[in-house]
Formats: structure tokens, sequence, C-alpha cells
């Protein structure tokens, strides 16, 4: 198990202030991306009496997770999940006979610094590690390396340009379905080369790394995120207690696409939308954490 870092839970204070100011009755608040356990904690530390119900599908989370919180004395009052938060309704259902609903579920949609950090789970091309990039460790599930090698040409095409707004989207599916022609491209050092040279020469070393999009889009396409998240935020809005609330944070427009328009799309006899706009972290956040600079909040109620 790789052991995670201390994790800087991006617009923490803004989340627990939601949840502290409302008037409903339920003290269950759920965590859906539990990572190293930010919100989490900040929940059952910050709010008298709380209960939180916490999910994460990374077996290296969960584990080091249960270390921490029976460290912190949460046991009672903290219970995690080894699962994908898609699954909320069913394991509340089978978990919680006597459920009534969630006064707060929050979704920090953004990838844990542990997995960036931690080379051998192949999510950053800063390290020489096999193509793999799934949150789930479950042998059976796609990896991005099964992606680059086996999908076709208008595939790739279509999930760098769609997932990871690149520009040369084309130009680097081709040029990959080319060089697989004669060995598989397997490691992530491997792709980085490949779509460092299909950029332009003066474009190769701008403020944003040229393989970034590509990356971002084949961890979006092995973890079916977009689409979880798409499924999860109805489940979740049925979830809520009277008065109860959701916070999605998201770290990319397609993320809060779906939020906002979701959110819209509520019953708004049964939910009012609370952020107009999102929310976006303060300079005093940005100047402690850089990562939180493209994060959005936007939070819905029931009433």
């Amino acid at each position: 198990m790789s052991d995670y870092k201390e994790h800087y839970s991006v617009l923490n204070k803004e989340v627990i202030d939601y949840f502290k100011n409302t008037n409903c009755s339920s003290n269950l608040f759920c965590d859906l991306t539990f990572g190293a356990g930010g919100h989490t904690f900040a929940i059952a530390n910050s709010i008298e009496n709380s209960n939180v119900i916490s999910f994460d599908q990374d077996l290296d989370a969960f584990k080091n997770g249960l270390q921490n919180i029976e460290n912190k004395n949460l046991s009672k009052r903290v219970n995690l999940i080894n699962s994908n938060f898609s699954n909320i309704k069913s394991e509340i259902e089978k978990r919680y006979p006597s459920f009534e609903g969630f006064r707060g579920i929050v979704a920090d949609l953004g990838v844990s610094s542990h997995h960036f950090d931690d080379g051998q789970r192949g999510f950053s091309f800063r390290f020489e590690a096999n193509l793999d990039m799934r949150m789930s460790q479950n042998l059976n599930e796609l990896t991005a390396e099964k992606i680059v090698n086996e999908w076709s040409l208008e595939e790739l095409t279509e999930i760098f340009y769609d997932y990871g707004e690149e520009k040369f989207s084309k130009r680097i599916a081709e040029r990959i379905c080319e060089l697989r022609t004669r060995q598989d491209i397997k490691t992530t050092k491997d792709l980085e080369d490949i779509i460092f040279h299909c950029y332009p020469k003066k474009m190769r070393h701008g403020n944003i790394h040229p393989a970034t999009r590509v990356f971002q889009a084949l961890r979006i396409a092995v973890n079916d995120e977009l689409g979880v998240l798409k499924s999860v935020i109805p489940d979740a809005l049925d979830l809520l207690a009277k008065g109860g609330r959701l916070c999605i944070i998201s770290f990319h427009s397609l993320e809060d696409r779906i939020a906002k328009r979701q959110f819209r799309a509520a019953d708004s006899s049964n939910f009012k939308i609370l952020t107009k706009r999102p929310i976006i972290p303060s300079e005093v956040e940005l100047s402690e954490n850089n990562r939180s600079r493209s994060a959005k909040l936007r939070v819905i109620e029931r009433i």
C-alpha cells in the first residue's frame, strides 16, 4: 500500500459553511470522494454531532483512511466504504435500512495529489510507469494502455478532443496508430514522447505540457468519470433530507457543465440552486495550493 500524504482539500471552508448554515434536522453527511479524508475530517471536526459516510474505490485510500479514522478516534462517527460513489444508493439501502436523508453531500472531483505523486499508477508523465490510470485496482478493468493500443483512430481522436479539448487530437491519434503497428505503447514516457513531438516546436515549452490534455482524456475514459458523474447526481439529490445540500467541486469544464445542467434540470419545486455562479478559490487558498486554480463549487438544496 502506498502512503497517502497530507492533502489540501479544495474549497473546504466554503463547503463547511454551506453544511453548517442549513435548517436541515439531519446530522448525517456523505463524502463521495474520501481521498486523504480532508472533507470528511473537516465535517466531523467542525459540525457538532455529525456522522459521515464516505466512499473511495481506491484500495490505497481505503486502507489509509481506515487507519487515519482510527488514529483520530472517529471510528464511531465516520464510516468509510470501499466502493465507487456511483453505488451510493445501493450501498445506503443495503447498510442503513432506517436511513432518512443526508444533511450534506460533497463530491470533490479532482484527482488526489496522491495519484499524481505515486509514479507507479501511471497518472503522471513525470514518472516512468505502465499506462494504467485506474482509480480502482480491479485487474479486469480498462487501462490506458488498452485504450492507446486497441482503440480505433476515430475513438482516440474523439476522446482526446472531447475529454481533453486537445487541438492536435487527430495528429496525436494518427501517430499513436502508426507507431503501435511496430510495438505496443506501454509506458507513460513512451506516450509523452509521442505527444510532445506531435506539437509544433514553438508550442512544446509553454505553461502547459503538451501531454497534459491527452493524459487527462485517457484518465477520464479509463474511469468513465463523466458517465459516473451523470448517474450519481440524481441519486445524490434523491438521498438529501429536506434542507439538505449537495456540493459538487469540479476541475474542468466538462464536469462543471454536467453539474450545472443537472442542477438546472432538478425539479424547481423540490430544489433550489444556491450558487448562481460557481464559487472559486480565494486568493489565500490559491497562494497556499496552486492546484486549486481551476476548481469550481456548485451547491443545490432540497426545499
